[in-house]
């Protein structure tokens, strides 16, 4: 065991009470860079999933000032971040309905393993209810074999499968039915 593994739990102890937050603009750059530590450090692992400098600064700002980001802070900086999108034509094409969409569910390292994604998938889960969305939906990585596991623990079924033209990989498209 490394001394990494050893450290002490990071500063969430009880996931289920994650304060999920609005981003705003002055988030950017810490969401970019937790985007960009974690496609190098999946990268370093030999795991396709986000192409490295496939998402800009100009990106994450607009997506904020749409309001799509949501954050997970704490005493040491950003924990946590994600997505929340209610159409997603570009991924689902045909498919696309009214519902919830996940992109971009980000945990920092040094938070990794706490339950802390799978809070924030709740948190999504949630909101969706309150919305009166029928599912949550998302997609990853077809290679992606362990985050399609995390995935189905936690409700998700495969729905579809899309390729794509360009520098993004075939993904698979993944539900939660809420009805």
């Amino acid at each position: 065991m490394t001394a990494s593994e050893c450290q002490a739990p990071p500063t969430l102890v009880a996931v289920e009470l994650v304060s999920v937050d609005k981003a705003v603009v002055a988030d950017a750059p810490s969401i970019l860079g937790l985007r960009q530590a974690l496609e190098e450090w999946l990268e370093s692992k030999g795991v396709e999933q986000w192409g490295r400098g496939e998402v800009s600064l100009s990106d994450v700002v607009q997506q904020v000032a749409k309001g799509e980001w949501r954050v997970v802070r704490g005493s040491d900086g950003l924990q946590a971040a994600l997505r929340l999108l209610w159409s997603d034509e570009p991924v689902w094409q045909q498919q696309n309905a009214f519902a919830a969409y996940v992109h971009g569910l980000m945990v920092h390292r040094a938070h990794a393993g706490y339950g802390v994604g799978a809070a924030l998938l709740r948190w999504a889960e949630g909101q969706a209810r309150q919305a009166g969305a029928p599912s949550l939906r998302l997609d990853c990585v077809e290679s992606n074999a362990r985050l399609r596991a995390f995935y189905a623990a936690l409700g998700f079924e495969e729905v579809g499968r899309r390729d794509f033209d360009g520098p993004w990989f075939s993904a698979v498209l993944l539900e939660k039915q809420l009805t």
